[in-house]
């Protein structure tokens, strides 16, 4: 029997394991923000086109040149998003009668609609088994290329607000069209092609096998599938969009095979968003401006790991003692303090790829998921709405401090007037009203309580309710993770939790061109004695807690009829 010393000092190791491998991870992303940012700053402020770039504009009848304000940016964002979504719907479709399809059927309506405006919003929610229902094409053709173009389209978006800022008078954002094709061809491409090749060293698969059989460590054989698996995983994580090859996602071997893997996929997750605050220091004329951001994204995520990794390792009950933590749910291959990592890294971003089963964690755990996602994925967040979502937050904020105060409000030396606060308002209201107006009406549906698979052992109770609070959190936020208790794969939830996923990913751009819009037109207002200086670490400071004010305002108490209830229970 152990003594009471050697329990003590039971988990030492892997908590000091859990520390260390943040400690790398940080050191990794420091290592890469200042010439990544540097590079991407002059990817979207090159006046050059590439030959390559040049044959695109020619096949799609753009011209690059051409700089739009933002009702015509909107308008190509838009039309580029419906083409991808009705392309990929009929892929899904026709999916029976294509090569490389394994032999799978066609994928029904509504779950055909629901992973078309998943991958093109960059959820990538899957209410399927990805080999079990998705053949080599649709996954290469279809999945893979909107990984990438998703991707690209976010970046473009926040890209535009940032010349919102550091504009005057032409109201002019850019040209749309190169800023997708330079995303793609100049960032996301080259940075793939370099993981994948990293991930197949380590292991991954990337083939176009069929289907065969493989023994299992409990006896028997089960049937599974190869296909391109290194380079779509290396982009659902880059592109932080989180839709596995594999059901199992990024715990699956053939995916993540080793713990290094598993950290790497945590590095792509979060490089390009802490990235582009250099990015945008640099568009802006003041990297000091970027480093704040930096730190406001920064302290989030840091203060989210740390909590996560304590909630993890708590153990209170003799179960969990017994295995050193809470190990239910999570890959032995990783312990639990990568796991607690790299669920942080996902829910605040808007990746949704797991290496671990979310629904099993602990209660506060599964809690900080929740609310990491209604931040508004914005620590660091997505690849471009990260970024944009934190300046909105940002303006947010300057309103605040100049009420404070009694001064306009000024932001980069763009004031902040009636127009720009009505929009950033409109910005932050758009993704609680589609996750507590869909909770609510699938609570009282008969048919959606009956997709809680676990009501029978837990009751239709706090954890039940988190799993569509859960569902529809990551759908409008366009995350794309799920508590994976929920049968998601009916008509209600394939057609609601499309409709959030398109919603909470175009109406907010809406807003935020308009924003972009707004400020391209002011002429900048020089500083004075009395403008505050948002470049020090006070307004980081301001930041914060208005990011945290706002979403528990909004969202108190949602979280306490789920997470709170069942951890206080």
């Amino acid at each position: 029997m152990p003594t009471a010393a050697a329990a003590a000092a039971g988990p030492v190791g892997p908590v000091l394991a859990g520390v260390l491998q943040l400690t790398a991870l940080i050191a990794a992303l420091a290592l890469a923000y200042r010439p990544l940012g540097d590079y991407l700053a002059a990817v979207y402020s090159s006046p050059r086109h590439l030959r390559a770039e040049k044959l695109i504009y020619r096949c799609i009848g753009a011209d690059a040149d051409t700089r739009m304000r933002w009702p015509a940016y909107l308008r190509g964002v838009l039309a580029f998003s419906l083409a991808g979504v009705l392309l990929l719907y009929a892929l899904q479709r026709l999916q029976g009668h294509l090569p490389l399809s394994l032999g799978f059927a066609s994928i029904s309506p509504d779950q055909a609609f629901n992973t078309a405006a998943s991958f093109v919003a960059n959820t990538n929610w899957q209410s399927y088994s990805g080999e079990q229902a998705m053949g080599h094409l649709v996954q290469t053709a279809g999945l893979a290329v909107q990984n990438f173009v998703s991707a690209a389209t976010g970046m473009a978006v926040a890209i535009a607000l940032v010349r919102g800022f550091a504009g005057a008078r032409t109201g002019e954002l850019g040209n749309f069209w190169a800023d997708l094709v330079r995303g793609t061809l100049r960032v996301l491409v080259p940075l793939a092609v370099i993981g994948a090749l990293v991930l197949v060293a380590c292991g991954a698969v990337q083939n176009f096998a069929g289907i065969h059989e493989l023994g299992q460590f409990t006896g028997g054989l089960r049937q599974t599938n190869g296909g391109a698996v290194a380079s779509q995983e290396v982009i659902k994580e880059l592109g932080t969009n989180g839709g596995g090859y594999f059901n199992a996602n990024s715990a699956h071997p053939f995916e993540n095979p080793t713990p290094f893997t598993n950290l790497f996929e945590i590095f792509l997750i979060l490089v390009i968003p802490f990235s582009l605050t250099r990015t945008f220091g640099k568009l802006v004329g003041n990297v000091k401006q970027g480093y704040a951001v930096l730190a406001t994204m920064g302290v989030i995520w840091l203060g989210f790991t740390a909590l996560m990794m304590w909630t993890e390792f708590a153990h209170g009950g003799p179960a969990l003692q017994a295995a050193g933590a809470a190990m239910e749910g999570k890959e032995t291959r990783f312990g639990v303090g990568a796991s607690a990592i790299f669920s942080v890294a996902t829910t605040l971003t808007s990746t949704g790829a797991v290496d671990s089963f979310h629904s099993s964690f602990t209660a506060f755990g599964g809690g900080l998921q929740l609310l990491g996602m209604m931040l508004g994925e914005i620590a660091p967040g997505g690849v471009g709405s990260g970024l944009y979502g934190m300046l909105v937050m940002a303006v947010i904020a300057v309103f605040i401090a100049g009420l404070m105060v009694g001064r306009t409000p000024e932001y980069l030396g763009k004031k902040i007037g009636t127009r720009e606060i009505k929009l950033a308002a409109c910005y932050i209201l758009i993704t609680p009203t589609l996750v507590l107006g869909f909770t609510a009406a699938s609570m009282v549906l008969p048919d959606a309580l009956g997709s809680m698979l676990n009501t029978k052992a837990l009751g239709a109770g706090p954890h039940g309710f988190s799993e569509v609070l859960y569902a529809y959190t990551s759908g409008a936020n366009n995350n794309g993770s799920a508590f994976a208790g929920l049968n998601a794969n009916t008509p209600w939830f394939n057609t609601t939790i499309g409709l959030a996923m398109l919603l909470g990913r175009f109406l907010p751009m809406v807003f935020v061109l308009a924003l972009a819009g707004s400020l391209a037109e002011q002429h900048p207002v020089p500083e004075t004695a009395g403008t505050l200086r948002t470049e020090k670490p006070l307004f980081a400071g301001l930041l914060v807690g208005t990011i945290l004010i706002i979403t528990g305002l909004t969202y108190f108490p949602a979280l306490a009829l789920g997470p709170l209830a069942e951890g206080l229970s």
